[in-house]
């Protein structure tokens, strides 16, 4: 079961079908999430990505909290299908690519305020995914890219590290443009 936890849409639930390969963000996580991004962001500002979007659990949120531009990623055709229909549920526009998000990231143009990745659990690739966002030029100046990764691993050795937080299995690994560059 989905939630969306605050804002227009706070409350609404959708029940993703069990066939989806998936493992939507738990509330206790989202929030704790959200609570942390809702000190330092105006989300009706925010250009938004949500990469390996799965339920789409993420852009709802975004999208009950004022984003309005909001694009979602994801490479399963049923995953494509329940954001489509969901949106449509809460009259809503989101931007949903079906696409392998390395592809997705090497032939998109465009830049974003908040990145928001959550790869499957056995995802062995999140330097590279990481270092994909950065080399592409995804992360505007002052955005923030946050990495969704089982709690038992560490990504503070990839560039542009800044902090991590655990709650429970799930650890958030935030990232930020380094100033130098």
């Amino acid at each position: 079961m989905i939630r969306i936890i605050s804002g227009k849409h706070r409350g609404r639930r959708f029940l993703a079908p069990n066939t989806m390969p998936v493992r939507p963000t738990t509330d206790r996580a989202k929030e704790a999430l959200f609570n942390i991004l809702n000190n330092d962001l105006y989300f009706d500002e925010l250009k938004c990505l949500d990469l390996f979007s799965g339920t789409g659990n993420i852009s709802y949120e975004l999208i009950s909290r004022g984003s309005k531009d909001v694009t979602a990623v994801d490479q399963n055709a049923a995953c494509i299908k329940f954001i489509h229909e969901s949106a449509e549920k809460i009259g809503e526009e989101i931007n949903i690519i079906k696409s392998d998000v390395f592809k997705f990231l090497k032939r998109d143009f465009a830049s974003y305020d908040l990145i928001f990745a959550d790869p499957p659990y056995d995802f062995q690739e999140h330097k590279e995914l990481v270092d994909s966002i950065f080399s592409n030029n995804k992360l505007k100046e002052d955005g923030n890219l946050i990495v969704e990764h089982s709690a038992m691993e560490d990504l503070s050795s990839i560039a542009n590290f800044i902090e991590a937080r655990a709650y429970g299995s799930v650890k958030f690994s935030f990232f930020k443009l380094d100033s130098q560059d």
